[in-house]
This record gives structure tokens, C-alpha cells and sequence, in this order.
């Protein structure tokens, strides 16, 4: 006998939320029972695509769905996921999870309180990119990030540090799993009213440096890693899901191959570059069937509330250090 479908709702479809209304309803597993909107005109267009209900209020969407995805801004997280979580419901919040600590640590006592899993949208996490990062990065030394995106008004109600670079920091913490021994950041506010353009260098533990940067001014968009390990150096393009590692061993071979004379200084065609096989997927859609798996077998998902916590704080840590270096 066929297992119910998950019924599903998203609290906000406007850029993003959008899609995660259109992934529910292609999911086999998952229902789009409906959405809530402030809107009028896009709860129309989204209702009349996918063949769901608009609920009146959130507390209506709530009594109405086992699992929703929350995707509403930044600052209204806690106001939003809160009364859900006391209706019982699991839920998918946008990363990051809440605009403070305080509001974080209030969401994850109340999934603990209500026994709902919570899952962060730190969407990266479920880019096929960072699956082989996980394969084959063991201890990695050095670490650099660059996040640009062009200027938009969506997402300013927070910094670029919550807004994009704290995507980075989700990924450099799952990659080093060391504590965070020193952290020093700069950035500068150029069109809105907090920082658009950051930079922070992470000191770890056990001796990995990590630089991360993010600009919300750029005229293109980019979303690279680079990892410099004892045994490799891996780069990746999170965006189109491609990349190319240089082996140790092979540059051994290199040397080997200049003291016998089949190779002169400076070749670096003597130096195999792999291309990184990755099998292109749309991340949100894995990241919300891996929710939705989460649901049915009542189990923590990959990037729980304790993950989206850590990235936070880091976080907020880069955005006091700037405001208050500004503020000199």
C-alpha cells in the first residue's frame, strides 16, 4: 500500500519561494496543499500554476500542512516559524535561520519543545559540488571563497554576510570541522543601508585559514572554492557545477620528469589538470526531497538548526567586527 504524501505549504512565494511551490508539487512524495502570501497578485499566478489553496493566515496553512517551507524575509523568520512549529509543523527555513541568536536559539527550543525537525536552507550543502567536497576533502590547509551577485533589493534587509557570504561559512565549517581560533573581517556599505561588500579571514583550530568574500555590487555572478590540501588542490564553481583538482602525485611525477630531462621548467602542460566529473542536479530540488525524506522517516536532515546556529553566529561575528571597525 502506497505511503501518504507529505502535505506541504510555503509561507511566502516570491523569488524563491516560487520554486520551492513549484518543486512541492513536482515531488512524488510531497503535496502542495497551499501557500500563504501577502500578495494578492502572485498568490493568484502561484495558486493557478500549481493547483493549490491560498490560506488567509499563517495559522490556517499551518492546520493544513505536515511540513512547510518558510520563505518569507530574514527578519520575519521567528514571527513566522514559531506559531507553525507549535502547530506541530516541520519546517524548511531559508537560511539564515533567524536575523539574531536570540530568535534562533527561541526556534530551536520550540522544535524541541513541539518534537519538529527543522531543517536550514543552506542550499549549497545539497549542490552536487559540495557532495564531491565531502568525498575528497580530507585536511584542508587554505581555504578561499568569492560569492558576487548583482544589486537587488531582496535580501537587503540583512548585510551580504547573512545574505550571502554565510553560504561560505556553512561550507567552511562543515569542510575544516575545527573549532574557530581567530576571525578578522572588513566590509563596506555602498548602496544599502548595511555592509554590501565583505571579507573575513577565518583562523582554525587546527591550523587551516580560510578567506572568504562576498560582494552583493558585482556585474557578474560567481560562486567559487578553492581548497589547498597536503595531497591536492581542488577548484569548484558551485554555479555551473564544475571544477578541476591537481594531484600531488602528479606534481611529483612533474619533478621527477625535469631530472630526467622530459620536461622543462615552466611546463605546466606537464602537470595533469583533472577535470571533476559532477553530475549536474538543481539543488533546491534535492535539498527539498531530502526534507521531505526527513519528514517521513522522522530523522535530523543534513543541515539541522545546530548547523545553521554555528553559521550564524560566525556570522554575526564578521557583521559586529565590520560595524564596529565603520563606526571608528
Amino acid at each position: 500500500m502506497a505511503k501518504p504524501k507529505i502535505k506541504c505549504g510555503v509561507a511566502g512565494v516570491g523569488s524563491l519561494g516560487q520554486h520551492h511551490a513549484r518543486i512541492y508539487a513536482a515531488l512524488p512524495d510531497a503535496e502542495l496543499t497551499g501557500i500563504f502570501e501577502t500578495s494578492d497578485a502572485r498568490a493568484a499566478e502561484i495558486c493557478a500554476k500549481f493547483n493549490c489553496r491560498r490560506f488567509a493566515t499563517i495559522a490556517e496553512l499551518g492546520e493544513a500542512c505536515d511540513a512547510i517551507s518558510v520563505v518569507v524575509p530574514t527578519d520575519r523568520h521567528a514571527e513566522v516559524a514559531l506559531p507553525l512549529l507549535a502547530q506541530g509543523c516541520h519546517l524548511l527555513i531559508e537560511k539564515p535561520i533567524c536575523a539574531n541568536l536570540e530568535e534562533a536559539e527561541e526556534v530551536l527550543a520550540a522544535a524541541r519543545r513541539y518534537n519538529c525537525l527543522v531543517q536550514v536552507g543552506h542550499i549549497e550543502h545539497f549542490n552536487p559540488v559540495m557532495g564531491y567536497l565531502e568525498k575528497h576533502t580530507g585536511r584542508p590547509q587554505y581555504i578561499t571563497t568569492e560569492r558576487l551577485a548583482p544589486y537587488t533589493t531582496r535580501g537587503t534587509e540583512v548585510g551580504v554576510v547573512l545574505d550571502l557570504m554565510i553560504h561560505d561559512i556553512g561550507i567552511v565549517l562543515a569542510l575544516v570541522k575545527s573549532p574557530i581560533r581567530k576571525i578578522d573581517s572588513v566590509g563596506v556599505t555602498v548602496l544599502s543601508k548595511t555592509e554590501d561588500i565583505a571579507n573575513a579571514r577565518i583562523e582554525f583550530e587546527n591550523g587551516c585559514v580560510a578567506n572568504l568574500s562576498a560582494s552583493r555590487m558585482s556585474l557578474k555572478k560567481n560562486r567559487e572554492i578553492r581548497v589547498f590540501q597536503d595531497n591536492a588542490y581542488l577548484s569548484l564553481d558551485f554555479m555551473n557545477q564544475k571544477g578541476h583538482l591537481v594531484k600531488k602525485s602528479d606534481i611529483i611525477a612533474y619533478g621527477v620528469k625535469l631530472k630526467i630531462g622530459l620536461a622543462k621548467a615552466g611546463d605546466a602542460s606537464s602537470i595533469p589538470v583533472h577535470e571533476i566529473p559532477i553530475e549536474k542536479g538543481e539543488p533546491l530540488a534535492i535539498e527539498l526531497a531530502h526534507f521531505i525524506a526527513s519528514v517521513r522517516t522522522a530523522e535530523q536532515p543534513k543541515v539541522g538548526g545546530a548547523l545553521g546556529k554555528s553559521a550564524l553566529e560566525v556570522a554575526i561575528t564578521i557583521t559586529d567586527q565590520i560595524r564596529k571597525n565603520s563606526n571608528k
